[in-house]
């Protein structure tokens, strides 16, 4: 009797175990099958322009680099070592103040401040060194815009002493400060040492002088200064920028200027409107000399450069049902995708014009011909999207990989 009933209670349990194991199937099954199934993703290929690259007239001496806004580097010469830029460090100086002290474009100057000392001092010693600077007085206040106007247009190292001590108390604090912001930008081959660019220990690269100007050309005001050619200074009177090509062939800035370490040096932006759309190639050359002076120098390598890349930028056709990526989804099915209107965008031959993928919402499966997302290209200011369709059926899932996965 005892036996017996172990037997049954030992049956009983193996059914229920059974049971218990049929239905977590079942229920596991269920979960699994109704599932959301996961989003097939979207790589998008970069967009070859056929032809030759162009060919750059790169200086035979000092160091180059050019770039474009949405496009990247058109290439560089000499550019992987860091050598002294001179004046081109007012316009990381001027970036850390117009960041600290923003100024409007509708006639803002800013607060006045009155000449110091240490300004008296390194208008006096750098005159005395034959470098550049801005004819201050002990008796003289500026605005924040007279300073930097004399900063960027005049290439004065004694504006990026009054305004350093101004901003930060000392030119050791403002050091860090300027220190701080090349970091959060990225210039890693950059070093800072003062704000005016006259010690020989303030070095960069052409291509982060690139980078930064980037992102001071962001700043209305900024960008509003290095278009001036003239300037009209309390102390100095009506001073002229020495980037003679201002306004020229596209030329919207930024900074030239030349001291006896650094040579001439010379930091720029042109534009260019290519079907509808503005195209800013930005360019820094550096360590320029000649029997004309080191400032004509530097802008007319600069100024060389600029007219052939801007000659050779032009409107390049994507035309419907190029193919330029593909959609793949997580259970192995894919298919190419192309795109479903012709655009024209602007762009140099032989470069590779980045793109992205974006998804857009869809069910599955997908029939050929579906709208799956969008293509991206960043040319200039602009952001062009054109519509991606697939080019044949991305099936759905197998049961099994529903089950399994």
């Amino acid at each position: 009797m005892v036996i017996n009933r172990a037997a049954r209670l030992m049956r009983r349990l193996a059914v229920d175990l059974v049971v218990v194991v049929v239905v977590a199937l079942v229920v596991g099954g269920a979960v699994q099958w109704f599932r959301p199934l996961p989003e097939p993703t979207l790589q998008a290929t970069s967009i070859r322009v056929p032809g030759t690259s162009p060919r750059l007239p790169w200086p035979s001496t000092g160091e180059a680099a050019l770039s474009v806004t949405g496009l990247g580097s058109l290439g560089q010469d000499r550019d992987s070592r860091p050598v002294q830029i001179g004046v081109l460090s007012g316009v990381l100086t001027a970036y850390v103040i117009l960041k600290d002290h923003p100024l409007s474009t509708d006639g803002d100057t800013g607060p006045v401040i009155k000449v110091t000392p240490q300004t008296l001092a390194a208008y006096q010693s750098g005159s005395a060194a034959r470098e550049p600077e801005v004819p201050v007085s002990s008796r003289e206040s500026l605005t924040e815009l007279d300073a930097l106007e004399g900063l960027l247009v005049d290439s004065g190292g004694d504006m990026a002493t009054l305004l350093a001590d101004w901003d930060a108390g000392s030119t050791a604090a403002f050091v860090k400060k300027m220190d701080l912001s090349a970091r959060s930008l990225g210039l890693r081959h950059t070093r800072i040492t003062e704000p005016s660019g006259a010690s020989d220990d303030m070095i960069s690269t052409p291509s982060d002088l690139i980078r930064l100007a980037e992102t001071a050309m962001r700043i209305p005001v900024f960008q509003q200064i290095v278009s001036l050619g003239t300037v009209n200074l309390p102390e100095a009177g009506l001073q002229y920028n020495p980037n003679f090509v201002l306004g020229e062939n596209g030329v919207v800035g930024i900074e030239v200027g030349s001291d006896t370490n650094a040579n001439g040096c010379y930091l720029f932006a042109a534009q260019k409107t290519v079907s509808g759309q503005t195209v800013t190639l930005y360019g820094a050359v550096l360590g320029q000399s000649g029997p004309t002076g080191p400032d004509t120098a530097a802008v007319d390598a600069g100024d060389a450069l600029m007219k052939v890349a801007l000659s050779d930028l032009t409107a390049i056709p994507i035309r419907v049902g190029r193919v330029v990526g593909r959609l793949s989804s997580p259970w192995g099915a894919s298919t190419p995708v192309e795109v479903a209107r012709a655009v024209t965008v602007p762009a140099w031959p032989g470069l590779n014009v980045s793109v992205t993928g974006k998804l857009s919402k869809f069910t599955m499966p997908v029939a050929a011909g579906t709208r799956v997302g969008w293509l991206q290209m960043h040319e200039g200011t602009h952001l062009i999207e054109v519509a991606l369709r697939s080019t044949a059926p991305l099936r759905g899932p197998s049961g099994l990989w529903r089950l399994t996965r």
